[in-house]
């Protein structure tokens, strides 16, 4: 397990796929950024008819989609996104799904069930 420290909270990275949080607010991005990664690789995309013709989703992330004039700016917007959905997800208390083998926890340290 490695240690890490960024601004006003504390919060341990288990190196076999399981995010530990001792607090909120951590926003370290190499803490998110393999679970990022893994629902980018599960991101569906689709051209749709729109000012913004490119539109992707996340199987399994109810709510996370983004549109883009490109592809990039389409890939760029989930990134964002799905950043924001994880950071709800711990204000208000609601489960996070796993996604690629990754288990966000809460600062309980007890995994959260998938409905």
């Amino acid at each position: 397990m490695a240690r890490i420290k960024r601004g006003r909270a504390e919060g341990t990275v288990c190196v076999n796929g399981v995010i530990f949080f001792s607090s909120y607010p951590i926003m370290d991005t190499i803490m998110f950024a393999e679970y990022i990664q893994a629902a980018l690789e599960t991101a569906e995309y689709e051209v749709i008819d729109n000012p913004e013709p490119f539109y992707v989703h996340v199987p399994g992330l109810v709510g996370v989609w983004a549109t883009g004039k490109t592809v990039e700016d389409c890939r760029k917007e989930l990134i964002e996104v799905i950043e924001e959905w994880i950071v709800a997800k711990l204000q208000w208390g609601q489960p996070i799904p796993p996604m690629g083998g990754l288990t966000i926890l809460t600062s309980s340290k007890e995994p959260i069930s998938v409905a």
